[in-house]
Formats: structure tokens, sequence, C-alpha cells
């Protein structure tokens, strides 16, 4: 998990190979800059990685996206080397702490996951798309000149006491040299660091810290144990600097600081024994509806209180999930923004993080984690008390009721951004039992083609793993909020200027030789 410096040399030499193998004139013509900031001798170990890492951060996105299909077309590159490259040429670059790179991080494995659902040449796409989206934002930031991860040391005593509490207190002062020293002690696991991290990722309430932090021990998965320290070693950065903002802008210390500790002690949580409890669908739901409706610290509570009756933490998580769904069921008319960074996107892609962190960490993490997301579900001070979609007023707008014509019905709504009759054809097909895969099939093919506002491919997963960890009696839900977030995307740009598709899809589509 120790970065060696040793790796900077032949980091070098994969840079100079790379440039001689493009050769000088089509280096030029590119773009590729050979001109590497002084600090890029130190930053983290590349290994196998290194060229197409290099590739990335030196070329601008237009250059690059004909490089790498070409790479693709040849066999010279899988998508899941080019998700590992992209994902090491962020960190390099950014470090966890700039918003379009740390929301490009989180969708890499989401758009991966996308490519394996599509078939007919057109697998590259959601992996090119977001690789565009990288590259665009590193050259926006000086390219290669800009080297955020430089290589660390151990630090030279071992800590004592709670590392995770000493991390997190680190990260409080902003003190980020410390506290990725102290995470090179976290024993010898992925999951040993992942562990050691979360009381800095649960001290603080921001859907991006518990995402990003979720999506890049996922990106260990991906890259091997060799890349977990690197890798890892974003989220410290990342609480450092949410800390720094929250004192730049005078805003008060998060009140689940408080909280926390009183609800371990009122529920007696500390060293408890989760139990396995399902109350049934009827429990479940006023669950969810007392999570929704808060306020926040009520939330919290009414989760704590779950969990100490003996109540499994994935049926609690279940809840705060239903929860979190009713932010775009009912997030108002058509005329509001539901899909990138709405309410209900934040809070439902928080709470799939929260529950998938929930099954991994140990067990103290993963009941503070879930009162924590039930805080965050909570967190709207006043949460949406309009009728959720669709509305009758919605579905006397469809008026066929075969499968096909329903999914038609659903596609035209989608292109129209007509949130409530694309919500109201999918409802009624649900209603029908008619199969969920050509749903799901549908609303991928906008999620890889629209811009999303950063939010698409980590929305659309979030839908497919809520969707399965959901009882039959709630998951449709699911379903009809994603087809209500992905009309109220169609045509979007990331600026909310309609007429546009993904940067890079429609260009990707035509290297590839498929429809647009």
């Amino acid at each position: 998990m120790i970065p060696s410096t040793r790796r900077a040399f032949l980091t070098d030499v994969g840079r100079g190979m790379l440039a001689a193998g493009l050769g000088a004139s089509l280096a030029n013509d590119i773009g590729f800059s050979t001109a590497f900031a002084a600090a890029g001798a130190e930053s983290i170990p590349l290994g196998e990685h290194a060229s197409l890492v290099e590739l990335m951060r030196n070329t601008p996105a237009d250059k690059l996206q004909p490089i790498l299909a070409g790479k693709i077309r040849n066999g010279d590159a899988s998508l899941k080397s080019l998700t590992a490259a992209g994902a090491l040429a962020n960190a390099v670059t950014f470090g966890g702490c700039d918003y379009v790179g740390f929301h490009t991080a989180m969708a890499m494995l989401p758009a991966l996951e996308m490519s394996r659902l599509l078939t007919s040449g057109r697998e590259p796409l959601p992996v090119l798309k977001v690789l565009f989206r990288n590259s665009q934002q590193i050259q926006n930031v000086g390219g290669a000149s800009k080297t955020e991860l430089a290589a660390i040391h151990a630090a030279e005593h071992a800590a004592e006491g709670d590392l995770g509490t000493q991390i997190r207190d680190a990260c409080r002062k902003m003190d980020v040299k410390l506290g990725e020293s102290l995470l090179t002690k976290a024993g010898s696991t992925p999951l040993d660091a992942f562990n050691a991290l979360q009381p800095a990722m649960q001290d603080d309430l921001n859907v991006h810290r518990f995402v990003f932090a979720y999506r890049t021990y996922g990106l260990v998965g991906l890259l091997g144990t060799d890349y977990s320290y690197s890798m890892l070693r974003q989220c410290v950065r990342f609480c450092a600097d949410h800390e720094r903002m929250r004192i730049d802008h005078k805003q008060a210390e998060s009140p689940i600081r408080a909280l926390m500790p009183k609800l371990l002690d009122q529920y007696k949580l500390a060293g408890f024994k989760p139990g396995t409890r399902d109350p049934g669908d009827a429990a479940v739901e006023s669950l969810s509806l007392a999570i929704y409706n808060g306020p926040r610290d009520k939330a919290a509570e009414a989760a704590a209180a779950a969990l100490a009756e003996g109540i499994s933490p994935e049926v609690v998580g279940e809840a705060i999930s239903m929860a979190s769904n009713l932010y775009v069921l009912r997030q108002g008319s058509d005329k509001g923004r539901t899909h990138g960074d709405s309410a209900g996107v934040h809070s439902s892609d928080a709470t799939n993080a929260w529950r998938n962190m929930a099954r991994i960490a140990e067990t103290k993490h993963a009941i503070s984690g879930l009162i924590v997301a039930a805080y965050h579900a909570g967190i709207q001070s006043a949460p949406f008390q309009t009728p959720p979609y669709p509305t009758e007023e919605h579905r006397a707008m469809v008026k066929v009721r075969d499968a096909k014509g329903l999914l038609a019905e659903a596609e035209d709504a989608v292109r129209q951004n007509d949130q409530g009759r694309a919500a109201a054809a999918i409802q009624i097909y649900g209603d029908h039992g008619f199969a969920v895969g050509p749903v799901m099939d549908l609303m991928l093919k906008y999620a890889v083609s629209e811009d999303g506002r950063l939010h698409g491919e980590k929305y659309y997963q979030t839908v497919r793993e809520e969707y399965q960890t959901t009882r039959p009696a709630f998951r449709w839900r699911q379903i009809v909020a994603l087809a209500r977030v992905t009309a109220s995307s169609f045509g979007y740009n990331r600026e909310d200027k309609h007429g546009f598709r993904a940067a890079g899809y429609e260009e990707a589509c035509r290297l590839l030789g498929v429809d647009a």
C-alpha cells in the first residue's frame, strides 16, 4: 500500500516511450506535451498503466477519443484497462479535490458496468463518454503540468489509540499530510484502510463525501491492492478540503458530530450486535415515511431506534432508500429539474453508497453509517409534500396498455422532457407485470447518450442495485423514478442548455460505426 519513488523512473520511461511510439509529428498534432511538471517525478506509482495515464493527461479530449477508439478496435486496450488508466489519471491530477474531477471518478465504475449491458458494438460508448469528460477536465486545469498526488512515505511511528478517530481529527484540522501518513498504518488490506476512513466520512453531511469514498474503494477493486493507498488517500484530501470550505464560508460544524454519540449512547448501540428481524412491508414503509418527513435529527433517531429494536441493517437501509426515492417521485411539477444534482438523485446515490458500505464495513461503522444515511435522507428542511409521480392526471394521458406501446410512449415522453407522462407509462407497464429488462434497456440508452449533469451513470447504477435489493411491494418505485429523471435530463448539457447530447458521445458513435 505504501508508494515507492522508484516507480517514478518507470513512469518517466513510460512517458518517453509513449511519445516515441506516437512519433514527433503525431504527438505535436494531437497536442501531446513532453514537458512535465517538476512534481511529476514524485507522482503516485502508475505501473503498467503509465503510458495510458500519460496519454490521457497530455492529450486534448477531442484528439484522445480517436486514439482510444482505435485501441479498442485493434484489441490493444480493453475497456477495463482504459477505465483503470482513467481512474489513475484522475487521481494524479485532482487528488479528490476538483468538483468535475471527483464526479467523473464516481462515474467510472458505473460506466464500465453499463458497457457490459450493451451489445452490437455499442459497448465502449459509456466508457468513452466518461473518459472524454475526464480528459476535458484534466486539460481545463493544466493537463500533465498539474500533479496533486505525490509519493508519500509511511508514518515514522506507529499510531496510538483509535486510528480512525485520529484520521478524522487530522481532517478536522485540515492536516492532509498527517491524515495521509496515518492512513499508511491502517492494516494490510484495502478494507482495513477503508474502515479507518469511516469516522472521517461520517463526520459531515455531503453526498459526494459518501459516494466518492464508496466508488473510490470500488476502483481499488478494479486496479488491485498495489494502488489501494494511492486511491484511498484521496478520501483524506476530500474530507480535509470539505472542512476548509466549511470554515472559509463560516459555516457551523455539522450537527451529526454531536448527534451521533448521543444516539449511540441513548440506544446502546456501541458494541451492539445487529439483529435480523424484518417487520414486514407496512412497518418498513412507515419507517421510510418517518425518515422522509424528518426533521433530520428525528430521521436519524428513527434509524437508530429501528436498529436497537433488532431490525436488520439491510432492512433499515431499504427503508432509507425508499425515503430517498420519495424525493424523486414527489419533487413538484415537470418544470423542476429532477436530474443531476437534484435532491432526489443526490439522496438516492448517497443512500446507495451507505447501504453498500454497511455491507462490508465493520459492524460499528455499519451502524453509525446507516444513521448518517438516515440523517442525510432527511436533510431537506421541508420535504416535498406534492403527490408522488405519476398522478392520476399523468396516468390519464397514457392510452395504450400493451408492453410495446407503453415503452414507445415512455420513450416519446423522455424525448419531450415530459416527466409525468414518462413516469405514468412506466408505472402502468409495471402494474401489468411486464418484464423490467426492456425498461432498463430503454433508460440505459439515454443514460449513455445524455449528459445528466455528471450524475447519469451513478444514478442508473443506483436504481439497478436498489431495484434488486428492495422488496417486491415497493421496488417498482425505483424504476418509475428513473423514468422521471431520464425524461428530465434529455437534451440538456451541464449548463442546463437544451439541444445537446453528452459531450463526445456523437463523435464516439461515429468512431465506432454505430448510430447515435
